[in-house]
């Protein structure tokens, strides 16, 4: 059976964006090889429309990245995508499929029958994940920033029991810290 695991970039104060809907105080740069490690094992990538609408960056034609980012495209444009949206009226990349409404029992079949781990990500269909208790790791990338108030990467009043499995400090000050979640007594 495949892992759920909600990937998320986080300041230290939780949030995935700020007040104003931004998250240009994320610094991807000194972060990006392991993302890309961390991809390899995935078959399948589960969006939100937001987050959806930001990585069809990484849909172009892959010489048009530089040197170090076409893995990274490489990786993302051959995984399937699922996006879940009641406003998209089409998915505009390869490999994805857009469907209205998450089901969690489809994606507990899905777990059961990908041969590849399946990533989440966006805050809210994250949290509708963890409630559902179909995630199975977190990887977040704790930056050295606080931002005060906006997206929460974990909703209010959530209570999960957490291993930590490994942690990487990075230059730039980001921490991964990578979560293994336990049920709970």
């Amino acid at each position: 059976m495949s892992k759920l695991i909600y990937m998320t970039n986080t300041s230290l104060d939780g949030y995935i964006e700020d007040k104003t809907g931004a998250f240009d105080w994320v610094n991807p740069d000194p972060v990006f090889g392991i993302v890309t490690d961390l991809l390899r094992g995935i078959g399948t990538h589960l969006y939100g429309r937001r987050l959806y609408e930001t990585m069809a960056y990484w849909d172009a034609p892959i010489e048009d990245y530089p040197l170090e980012q076409r893995d990274f495209a490489r990786l993302w444009q051959n995984a399937s995508k699922i996006v879940f949206s009641r406003t998209l009226t089409n998915a505009t990349t390869r490999n994805t499929r857009l469907e209205r409404r998450f089901d969690a029992e489809a994606i507990r079949t899905l777990k059961r029958a990908s041969p590849h781990d399946i990533i989440i990500g966006g805050a809210e269909l994250a949290g509708v994940a963890l409630d559902a208790g179909l995630v199975d790791e977190c990887q977040l990338f704790v930056n050295p920033v606080i931002v005060g108030g906006g997206k929460r990467a974990f909703r209010t009043g959530l209570r999960l029991n957490l291993e930590l499995g490994a942690t990487r400090r990075f230059d730039n000050g980001v921490v991964h810290l990578h979560y293994r979640i336990e049920a709970l007594a």
